[in-house]
Formats: structure tokens, C-alpha cells, sequence
């Protein structure tokens, strides 16, 4: 073994311990990148069910609101002058660019929300959306197409009106598209995300950013090539924009559309290279000064051979001082360097927050029960309000409690409408709802009583809609849902647990 001076020496020793602290600090940020690329991919997978869920609820609401028209006498008798008032006061909860047409079986309009002309309304552009409606007698979500009326891009809402056991009728609502286009731009969590709605076939007809360019057009090559294979799932794609992103994209089995959003790349690499060039530096600066202090301690020692042994004591001492330092100092900075990037990427996902989503909006803000209920129940009051009584305090809801009791109601007053008091002219409905303290939480409780509706049977079976309630209340919410069919009337009552306020 070749001998080295007392200096050269030291300066090897402090280069042999440094020099592995900083590989493990640089190892740590690598990790912590995989950690937070782990991470991203699940928060952008969540965000993007969080938006689907808000838009089914959507798209829910305005089919609820359909079947309460195809149930109106006016339509039922063909007195359109009767129901004309009666859809007007439909649309006005979407804004004046909504239209609702009425087409016979083979697609005739025979009226039109836009005219009194029905004479000389054109036929219907989607024939085929028509044929499907009359095929299955279910509600239809189409593709985006060019309006009749307006010669504009738009999507419909179908719902066939039934008479002796056929389709009499297809009522279609064409919501407009910036209905959509506001539910992603609330739920976006930041300026750098993008975030597209696609029709059955991949269309664009809402997104962010650059919606004035993009909608109408087909996804981009990379997603388009993924999207009709898989439901759901995460992958890496290049946007019309030419920006690598993290990708996830979900398709709503109801309407067959399909949500999907993404971060770029970038946003995660650059933390990384950050991180890299932090350690680097700092270790550096670290092996200087230990190199610094081996050289002048050497020096030191050097001066005297009678303190030649309290010297090398002193500086084994001082050396593990530093190391102490090195490495507690490479903690705290990377520690420091990383959480305000974690914290501000958290920030963002906090944001959907709302439908499911969520909404969907920036960050998850509450609503207050009054609202979701009047939100939910408005289609089944247009008529006549007082069928509908509601009572009970001021609630307020978290998110994720709003969407969930949205869906929750919105199946009740659906069943209501089919089957129950709201499917004749004569029934009623009471909805009352209280806070109940418990010693652990508060819980919420409502109660929605029927009466005046056709007789009450228990089903032999229960539906999906009487699963998705119970379970909603019981798996997402932790409470619990039942229903009576009592001789008077169906009594569902719905107890769920109520979160803190942020």
C-alpha cells in the first residue's frame, strides 16, 4: 500500500464520507420523484372520476327533468300551446341557448322550444340517435353533431314518451355546450392541467385550455389510440398542443361519454432536476469546506510532533463533528427543497373537487342542502311547486357529501316520477330533514314521505336504483338508507354522517 501524507490522507477521508452522503441524498430525491410521479398518477386518475361523477349527475339532472315533461298532460294530449310555457320553464335553469324539440318516430319535429312554426320545422339532423330511442324506449345520449335549428355543434339529451306501451315521441334537450365547459373549468386544479369531455366517438365538445380550437376536433393520436379499449386507465400521451402529459381518462356507462384530464410531464421533472442540482451543490460545498478543514488541521499537526497525538485526537473529533453536520444539513435542505413542491402539487388536487367534482369546480366548496335539493327537485315543481313541500335547517354540505346526496335524491324523485306520487296528477311529496347530534359525529337525516300516488307494492326484487341508494348512503357517506312502502305512500329515510367544515 503506497503511503500518502497526513494532509492527503485526511482529504481522502473526508472525499470517502462525503462523497457517499451526497449519492444517498441524491438517491433519496430520485426516489421521492418516483414517490411523487406515483402519486400524481392517482390524484389525476381521482380528479378525472371526480369530474364524470359531477357530469353524470348533470346529465342525470336534465333526463330527470325530460321524463317529468314526457309525463305532462299537455304532451300527452298534443296540446303543444299548453306545453310550450311548460318547457320554457324547463330551460331556464340552462340559459337561453337550450333548445327542446319534439320529433315523432321517424324524426318529424312536431315542436320546437325555438318556433311557433311547426309547419315549417326541418326533420331531425341525428335520425339516427331517433331510431335508437324508439328501439330501446330508454333515454339516449348522442354524439356531437350539427343542430337543424340553430346549425350549430351540439350534444342531446333523448327521452321517448310512451304511449301504449310504444314510442309515441322523442323529446331531445340540446344543453348548451358551455354548461359542460363550466363544469371543467371548475374542477380544474390548475392553469397547467388540460381536461377534455369526449362524445361515443373521441370528439372534443368541452376543454381546457384552448376550447375555441379543440372542440369539434378528435382526440389527440396517443389518447384516441387508448380510449375505446379500456373504460378506464392511466397512460402517457402528447396533446393537440404537442405537450407530453400523465393521462387518465374514465367513460361514463351512462351517456358513453368519456372524461379525461392530464399534468404535463414538466411539472413533475423539473422538481427533480431542482432537487438534483440543490444536493449537488450543497454537497459540494460541504467536501470543499471538510477538505478545507482536513488541509488546515494536517497543517496544524504538522507544526509540532510532541502534539502530533492530541492533534489526531482533536481532529477525529472535529471530522465527525462535520460529518454530523454534513448529514443532518442534507436532511434539513432536502427536506426544505421538496415540501413546498409537495405542499403546492397537494394544493392543486385539493382543488374537485366537486360533481362527482366535481365537480365540478377549484377547490371543493361546500354547498348548502337547501340548494342541492332545490337543484335536484326544481324539474318536478316546474308545474306545480306546492306537490313538492320541503323543510328542515340551513345544512351546509362538503363536496363530496353534496354530489353523493345529489345522486341519492335525484334517484328517489326519479322513482317518485315512474312509479310513485309525482306519476299522476294528484301526488305529493314531503321532504324533512334535521341534524342529529351524536356523541361522536353529527349525522344528517331526511325523510321523504309519498302520498296520493298510485297503490304501493313491495317489488318482488330490488332495482339497481334502490342498491345504488343504499350503498351510496352506506359505503360513501357511512350511514344508512331504507324505504317503507307503506299503504299510504313510499317513505324513504336517508341518514348519513356529516364531515367537518374545512
Amino acid at each position: 500500500m503506497p503511503r500518502f501524507s497526513l494532509p492527503v490522507r485526511l482529504a481522502l477521508l473526508v472525499a470517502g464520507t462525503t462523497l457517499p452522503l451526497i449519492v444517498f441524498a441524491a438517491g433519496i430525491v430520485l426516489y421521492n420523484y418516483q414517490q411523487d410521479r406515483k402519486d400524481a398518477t392517482q390524484r389525476v386518475l381521482e380528479t378525472v372520476r371526480s369530474i364524470r361523477l359531477v357530469l353524470d349527475a348533470e346529465v342525470q339532472r336534465m333526463t330527470g327533468g325530460l321524463q317529468v315533461l314526457a309525463l305532462t298532460s299537455a304532451l300527452r294530449a298534443g296540446d303543444y300551446d299548453t306545453f310550450r310555457p311548460i318547457a320554457l320553464g324547463f330551460l331556464e335553469q340552462y340559459g337561453r341557448d337550450g333548445v327542446v324539440l319534439v320529433s315523432d318516430r321517424q324524426g318529424r319535429q312536431v315542436f320546437s322550444s325555438v318556433t311557433t312554426d311547426t309547419a315549417s320545422l326541418p326533420p331531425r339532423n341525428n335520425r339516427a340517435i331517433v331510431e335508437k330511442v324508439v328501439a330501446s324506449k330508454q333515454p339516449a345520449y348522442s354524439n356531437l353533431f350539427v343542430g337543424a335549428i340553430k346549425q350549430k355543434l351540439i350534444v342531446t339529451v333523448e327521452v321517448p314518451f310512451i304511449k301504449d306501451g310504444e314510442v309515441a315521441l322523442v323529446i331531445s334537450f340540446s344543453p348548451p355546450l358551455e354548461i359542460f365547459q363550466a363544469i371543467i373549468e371548475k374542477q380544474r386544479p390548475s392553469q397547467d392541467w388540460t381536461i377534455s369531455i369526449f362524445d361515443g366517438e373521441g370528439t372534443n365538445f368541452a376543454r381546457v385550455p384552448n376550447p375555441q380550437d379543440t372542440v369539434g376536433r378528435r382526440a389527440s393520436p396517443t389518447l384516441f389510440a387508448e380510449m375505446f379499449r379500456y373504460p378506464e386507465t392511466t397512460l402517457t400521451t402528447v396533446t393537440l398542443e404537442n405537450v407530453p402529459l400523465i393521462t387518465s381518462f374514465t367513460r361514463s356507462a351512462i351517456t358513453g361519454w368519456t372524461v379525461a384530464g392530464g399534468i404535463p410531464e414538466a411539472s413533475l421533472v423539473r422538481p427533480l432536476w431542482r432537487n438534483l442540482a440543490i444536493t449537488s451543490v450543497i454537497g459540494a460545498i460541504l467536501l470543499l469546506v471538510g477538505l478545507a478543514f482536513a488541509v488546515r488541521m494536517a497543517t496544524t499537526i504538522a507544526r509540532g510532533e510532541m502534539l502530533h497525538g492530541l492533534l489526531v485526537e482533536e481532529l477525529n473529533h472535529r471530522v465527525k463533528n462535520t460529518l454530523a453536520i454534513l448529514q443532518s444539513i442534507a436532511a434539513q435542505t432536502f427536506r426544505s427543497a421538496s415540501r413546498p413542491e409537495r405542499e403546492k402539487f397537494e394544493g392543486r388536487l385539493r382543488a374537485l373537487a366537486e360533481a362527482h367534482n366535481l365537480l365540478s369546480t377549484e377547490k371543493w366548496q361546500g354547498s348548502d342542502l337547501q340548494d342541492v335539493i332545490d337543484r335536484v327537485l326544481q324539474p318536478y315543481a316546474l308545474s306545480n311547486p306546492a306537490r313538492v313541500r320541503m323543510f328542515g335547517a340551513k345544512v351546509p354540505l362538503a363536496p363530496r357529501l353534496a354530489v353523493v346526496l345529489s345522486m341519492i335524491l335525484h334517484e328517489i324523485a326519479t322513482n317518485a316520477a315512474k312509479y310513485g306520487a309525482l306519476s299522476n296528477d294528484n301526488g305529493t311529496v314531503a321532504l324533512d330533514w334535521e341534524v342529529l347530534e351524536d356523541e361522536a359525529r353529527r349525522k344528517l337525516r331526511m325523510i321523504w314521505t309519498e302520498s296520493g300516488g298510485p297503490p304501493v307494492s313491495a317489488p318482488v326484487q330490488r332495482g339497481f336504483g334502490s342498491r345504488l341508494i343504499e350503498r351510496s348512503a352506506r359505503d360513501q357517506l357511512g350511514g344508512e338508507a331504507t324505504v317503507d312502502f307503506l299503504p299510504s305512500g313510499v317513505v324513504y329515510t336517508v341518514t348519513v354522517t356529516l364531515e367537518e367544515a374545512s
